[in-house]
This record gives C-alpha cells, sequence and structure tokens, in this order.
C-alpha cells in the first residue's frame, strides 16, 4: 500500500534504498500504545486495535476478492490505476472499508430486528444430482509481522462463466456481511444464511512477494536504526527481532546483508560490543579469502603497482613500506614487473608493517626472499611489528641515500580517524620518509559521520551493494569454492558490526569518499598524481579476465581510478607526492 508520508525503496543491484521522508511521525509508539493500538502496526503508520486484528484479517481478504472480481471486469480497476494514493490510511480498517466499497458494491439485505447478528452469504448450487458449497473462510491466524497472506492473492481463481442472479430472499435475515460469493454454473441454486465466525482457513498460506516484503524489510531495518538513535530501545528490541522473519524470504544477498545488519543492531541494542577485529590473524585469514572471491584487492594491489612500478622508472634502488603487509599478497606481481624491466631489476628493499608477531612478517618475507631469488632480484626485507600506525616513527625504516621510496597503504589509513591526531601524526611521518610516490587505496564510502542514522543508511547502501556483487563473482579460471564466499561474507559482516554496533576508539570502520581524502592529503602537503589512462586501460583488462567483468565498472576521476558494482563506486585508489 503506498502512503502520502512514506516511500519505500527495496535495494536494486546497485545497492540503492531511501529512509522515509516522514520519520518525524513514526515514533508516537508510546501515545498509541497506551491506546490499544498494535506496538509493530503502529510502527508501520497504521492504527489497529489489538482486538480488531482479527476483523482487519476479514476485510483484507474480502479485499482480496473484490480486487480479483474486478480484475476481470473491463475497466474494473482503472480508477485505481489512475490514482496514486487514495488517501492516508492511518486508520487502516476504515480504509480498507472504502476500497472494498469502491471495488465490490454489495445489495443492501433485510435487516433484523438483533442487529449485533451478523450473517454470510453462502450459495449452494445443485448440479446434475451433485452440489457444490461454496464459503469464504477467513485466517484468523494474521500475525503481526505480516509475513503470510491467503493463498488466491498469489493464485486468483479462475472467474467461471457469469449465471443468472439468484431469486430474491422470500424472507428477513440478520444483516448479512458485505462477502463476496463464490458464483458456480448451476442447473438451480438456493440460498441459506449461516452465521460468520472466524475459523481456520481451509487454503494454503504462502509467503508475501520477496520484492514486497523486501520494502518491508529495509523500511523496519531504517526504523530499528532510528529507534536506536532516539534511545527508545523497547521499540529497536521489537523491530530487530521482526527483522529475521522478514528476512528470511530475500534472495541471498539481502537475506546475507539484513542478517549482519540486524546482529550489529542487536549487539548495539544489548550493549554487546565486538572485541576490535583488527587485532587478530583471523582478519588477515578472511582477507585472504576475499583477495580469492572478488575482484576487489586485486584492483587495489594491481593499481597500486602500477603507480609505484612508474615512479620507479629508472631507479637502481627502490624500497618499498608497506603500512599493512598482512600475507603480502600485491607484492610478487610488483616483483615480477620489475624482473622484466628493460636494462635489468633494481635492488629491491622492502619493509613490511603488522600488528602481529615478528614470526609471522618474518615468514611473510622468507616467502617473498624465495620468489626474488628465482627471479634474480636482489632483496631486503624488514618487518617493523606496531599495533598501530600511529607508534611509528622515521627512524624504524632506516632510509638510506640514494632510494627511491614508495609508502603504500591498502585500507589502513581510515583506521587512524577513531584516535584524534592520528592520522595527521602519520601524514607528518610520510612527509619525513621523502617519499617519490604514497598511495592510498581506500574504500568510496562515508562511514565516518557524527550522525548514527546517516551512517547507518550509508552503509546499507554500500554493503547491500558489496554482497550483491559477491552473488555474481565466479573467478576467472573456475567457479569460486563455497568456502572463499563465505569467508568473504563473514569478512565483510564483521566491518557491518563495526560500523553499526561500536563507537569511539572502538570503531575503526570509519571510511571516507576519495573527495574527503583529497581534502585531507591537500591539507597534510601532498598533492595528486595523475594514474593516467594507461592504469584505467590494464585495470579494465584485468576485470575482463575475471569473470567477464560483468557488472563491474572501471571509472577514472580526475586523475584517480574507482571500481564499483554496476552504478555504484565501491572503492579508490589515488596516488600522491609531497607538494
Amino acid at each position: 500500500m503506498k502512503r502520502d508520508h512514506m516511500k519505500e525503496e527495496n535495494f536494486s543491484s546497485s545497492g540503492s534504498c531511501s529512509s522515509s521522508a516522514g520519520k518525524a511521525k513514526m515514533w508516537s509508539c508510546e501515545a498509541e500504545h497506551s491506546a490499544g493500538f498494535d506496538d509493530l502496526f503502529a510502527v508501520l503508520g497504521y492504527k489497529v486495535n489489538t482486538s480488531d486484528m482479527a476483523e482487519v484479517a476479514l476485510k483484507i481478504e474480502q479485499l482480496e476478492e473484490a480486487m480479483g472480481g474486478a480484475h476481470q471486469a473491463d475497466g474494473g480497476l482503472s480508477q485505481l490505476a489512475s490514482d496514486t494514493v487514495h488517501y492516508n490510511p492511518s486508520d487502516l480498517s476504515s480504509w480498507l472499508d472504502s476500497m472494498i466499497s469502491g471495488l465490490n458494491p454489495v445489495p443492501e439485505f433485510g435487516s433484523s430486528s438483533d442487529p449485533s447478528l451478523e450473517s454470510s452469504t453462502i450459495t449452494t448450487a445443485d448440479n446434475g444430482g451433485g452440489s457444490l458449497a461454496a464459503q469464504m473462510v477467513v485466517d484468523s491466524d494474521f500475525g503481526s509481522d505480516l509475513i503470510s497472506i491467503p493463498g488466491n492473492a498469489v493464485y486468483p481463481r479462475t472467474q467461471p462463466p457469469p449465471h443468472p442472479p439468484p431469486p430474491p430472499q422470500q424472507h428477513h435475515q440478520p444483516q448479512a456481511k458485505k462477502l463476496k460469493t463464490s458464483p458456480y454454473p448451476t442447473a438451480s441454486t438456493n440460498t441459506e444464511t449461516v452465521f460468520a465466525r472466524p475459523v481456520e482457513s481451509t487454503r494454503s498460506l504462502v509467503l508475501v512477494d520477496s520484492q514486497e516484503n523486501g520494502v518491508r524489510l529495509v523500511h523496519t531495518l531504517m526504523a530499528c536504526a532510528e529507534a536506536v538513535q532516539k534511545e527508545n530501545f523497547k521499540l529497536a528490541e521489537a523491530l530487530v527481532k521482526n527483522i529475521g522473519s522478514l528476512a528470511v524470504s530475500q534472495p541471498g544477498s539481502m537475506r546475507k546483508v539484513a542478517t549482519y545488519f540486524a546482529e550489529a543492531l542487536a549487539r548495539r541494542i544489548y550493549r554487546l560490543y565486538p572485541t576490535n577485529p583488527q587485532d587478530s590473524a583471523f582478519t588477515d585469514l578472511l582477507e585472504t579469502h576475499f583477495y580469492e572471491t572478488c575482484p576487489y584487492l586485486k584492483f587495489a594491489h594491481f593499481t597500486a603497482n602500477q603507480a609505484i612500478l612508474e615512479a620507479f622508472a629508472g631507479q637502481n634502488r627502490v624500497h618499498v613500506i608497506d603500512l599493512g603487509i598482512k600475507q603480502g599478497m600485491q607484492w610478487p606481481a610488483l616483483l615480477q614487473a620489475l624482473a622484466l624491466r628493460p636494462g635489468g631489476p633494481p635492488s629491491f628493499r622492502l619493509t613490511g608493517v603488522g600488528p602481529l608477531s615478528h614470526d609471522h612478517l618474518n615468514e611473510v618475507g622468507w616467502k617473498l626472499g624465495q620468489l626474488a631469488q628465482t627471479l634474480n632480484i636482489e632483496f631486503e626485507y624488514k618487518g617493523v611489528v606496531a599495533s598501530s600506525l600511529a607508534d611509528l616513527d622515521a627512524s624504524m625504516f632506516d632510509v638510506k641515500e640514494g632510494e627511491a621510496v614508495a609508502v603504500n597503504s591498502i585500507f589502513e589509513l581510515h583506521q587512524l580517524l577513531a584516535k584524534t591526531g592520528a592520522i595527521d601524526k602519520v601524514l607528518k611521518l610520510v612527509r619525513e620518509l621523502k617519499p617519490a610516490i604514497l598511495t592510498v587505496v581506500e574504500q568510496e564510502a562515508n562511514h565516518n559521520g557524527a550522525v548514527f542514522l546517516d551512517r547507518f543508511n550509508e552503509s546499507l547502501h554500500y554493503y547491500s551493494t558489496l554482497y550483491d556483487s559477491l552473488e555474481s563473482c565466479g573467478g576467472g579460471d573456475g567457479a569460486v569454492s563455497d568456502q572463499d564466499k563465505v569467508m568473504s561474507e563473514v569478512y565483510l559482516g564483521r566491518q557491518i558490526c563495526n560500523v553499526v554496533a561500536c563507537e569511539g576508539v572502538e570503531r575503526v570502520e570509519r571510511h571516507e569518499t576519495l573527495g574527503q581524502w583529497r581534502a585531507r592529503l591537500g591539507w597534510a602537503g601532498f598533492e595528486a598524481v595523475n594514474l593516467g589512462s594507461n592504469a584505467y586501460k590494464q585495470a579494465s583488462m584485468l576485470l575482463a579476465l575475471f569473470a567477464g567483468g560483468g557488472g563491474y565498472v572501471v571509472e577514472e576521476n580526475n586523475g584517480c581510478v574507482l571500481l564499483g558494482w554496476h552504478t555504484r563506486p565501491l572503492i579508490a585508489t589515488s596516488a600522491w607526492k609531497i607538494r
């Protein structure tokens, strides 16, 4: 149903959604509860007394029957088609009455001396000695989460040929409910009256249409987030419990992203804050699976390496400082490219920074050293353990005279925004190292706003698009393994949990847009280096090798290169030098 004061959208493949335009009216829950209204209906904008639930269910079924009949009539739904909104149905029961009256006017039956008695008219047909009885039944189990509707709303009855109207009533009966009778072809008909009462439906129930349920799911997520922002935790708790039942009918990506957001909201409501996911080897393992599943990290490594390779042109001694080396997956490709350089490869130094132990960092360096040996590259490696980049000092890197230095950051700088002054300190350190180039890859999203609801809305857009792209990932040479895909979903789910559930220094996933990083790096004394059309073309070729590149879009933005899914940019690569 469409309403004046509220517009809802489901997610498309671009991950678009919108919140209500009139949310200020949604939170009169306390007053409505005291008036006897159903809480969950009230959140959705409807005023329904708890005691009237069965009657509302009956009217909804009547409306479905009436609309099914009007569909067969010539122009029966023309008025509905021309009017987007009839009026604001805040009183759901009255609105249903008006819709039924407009679609299915029923002649008045004789009134009874006892107006409290209501009856339903049942038509019995005798066809060749046999009898067919059709009785309208009402599903009395009308859940507050609106999960199920009568089956004939999805599978409408086929209208039989018209037949002569039944003879008029010979005696007065109590006032009948305005229910549509079920006509059948008959040789003779007779009419009897029985009292109507809610009975269990004999027809099958089906889940609400996935798209319709998706709109309701998005609205419930946004309503829950707004309740959290207003610290109305009682309402937020009721809504978060409803999200799971709404998500179950959704396709894969929407169901998964809604489940992770529901978990994050529940953690915030019950104050079950997750530990910092950046401080464990498990995160590095998850990132490895993410690398294998989809092209985002491959794109990040490729475009950053291209910028570094161009900056090292003609240099005989080069030094790469990786601010987050993790498993060292970025550097084999660069070593191979340097080995093929005309005139021979340069001597190569690599300093890898990580929060893990020296043993782990040394193991990464040993593996890269073995590769460099096979490529006949002079190689030197050093691991630097640091729990935060803000703890680093220029003396730790031992930059030598005559070296061309490149500083590389892949999804690292945004974590510094959790602590006041940390990003400024690290950018000052980078300037002291006097690099030939600084490469930065960051998520193209704004998850660092001060208003929780805005941050929630933006992250819901962003991660729904990412999960949508994961559903189509198939790899270049074959299908992605189920393990890689599941672990990639967990990898992103941990980010969602941090963005939504955490605050203060514990909220480290503080992504910012390319425009915000441009301003921040400009203030720190850096200027952009144009990555050029060569990086754009080669990145497009890389995506063409990855599952045909379907759905992925590479675009150039003022010298920077972005990778997105359909119309939504998701990550951005930029290069910088000291001004």
